[in-house]
């Protein structure tokens, strides 16, 4: 009985490989395009973060008419007005947004590097720990690196960081679509028997 609920969204995604091929070559354009103009790129990254900044914005103030309490009203409230201006400046100023976030980027890669340099070091009884310090490692000094080009770096990182994001993922959809048009490999086990009626 397991085997026919697995066997059915393995079909489904089977006759629909063409259409993750497409999205994937879609993809694959899209960043390629981005990464012939990165400073539009940037503008289109900033854009996007303004859009979900206002859409959160927005859903925060529409909370705060739903919670009991002033308190809670208030503090909901004022997370919905910083977002919603922030969503604002975004479209307003796109390379002061892009020059902020980029900060922001360096300082999350940084802090995240070091943790993970710091995990990685805390589990050096165990096997591999050095991929995990030398991934802690190369992820703070990309952050390092990003902060020291800053803010001449902020008019393309983030548009950057887009392309890389949309080739990969473009690749990533081809590569399912063709896997899944063949359908699972053959296993070599016997078929299961079929019911027997009484």
């Amino acid at each position: 009985m397991a085997d026919v609920f697995n066997a059915v969204p393995t079909s489904s995604l089977q006759s629909k490989w063409i259409w993750f091929v497409g999205l994937g070559v879609l993809l694959l354009v899209c960043g390629l395009i981005a990464l012939g103009n990165l400073m539009l790129a940037t503008v289109v990254s900033v854009y996007y973060v303004g859009m979900l900044m206002l859409f959160g914005g927005v859903t925060y103030l529409v909370h705060a008419f739903q919670v009991r309490g002033w308190d809670h009203v208030l503090f909901w409230m004022l997370s919905g007005l910083l977002y919603v201006l922030a969503g604002i400046c975004a479209f307003i100023n796109p390379i002061l947004t892009s020059a902020a976030l980029t900060l922001f980027l360096s300082l999350a890669l940084v802090i995240a590097g070091v943790f993970r340099t710091w995990v990685g070091m805390r589990m050096k009884p165990t096997r591999r720990w050095r991929f995990i310090v030398a991934s802690g490692v190369i992820t703070a000094l990309a952050g390092f690196v990003i902060a020291l080009g800053w803010p001449v770096n902020s008019l393309w990182i983030l548009g950057l960081f887009l392309a890389a994001d949309l080739t990969i993922q473009g690749w990533t959809m081809i590569a399912f679509g063709l896997g899944i048009r063949h359908g699972p490999a053959e296993s070599g086990a016997p078929a299961p028997l079929s019911d027997r009626s009484f």
